[in-house]
């Protein structure tokens, strides 16, 4: 357990002593409560990537100003819901629409 606390943790303990803070009720606090629960429950996995991949990644990821692992979590996430398109497929199937006109 850490002995110190950060600056914003040392702001949010004096608001809550100054009685800035207020209880939600617990008819909302079981509300989000309930909406936690249906959250999705992560999985820890460890996978092998080529070096070049890894780093394309968190070169991407930093562009984008986010986690190298929230992006690899998107991509698998998209590719799973079915939302992940390989860009050649999309421009064939553009050509084919183009010579549909």
């Amino acid at each position: 357990m850490k002995d110190k606390m950060t600056k914003s943790e040392t702001k949010i303990l004096g608001s809550f002593e100054k009685g800035e803070w207020q209880s939600l009720g617990k008819q909302t606090t079981r509300r989000y409560a309930k909406m936690a629960r249906r959250q999705v429950k992560e999985k820890r996995i460890n996978i092998r990537l080529a070096a070049s991949v890894l780093n394309r990644l968190r070169h991407d990821a930093k562009e984008s100003g986010i986690p190298y692992q929230t992006l690899i979590s998107s991509v698998l996430f998209r590719y799973a819901a079915g939302k992940l398109y390989d860009q050649t497929h999309i421009l064939k199937a553009l050509e084919v629409l183009k010579y549909q006109r």
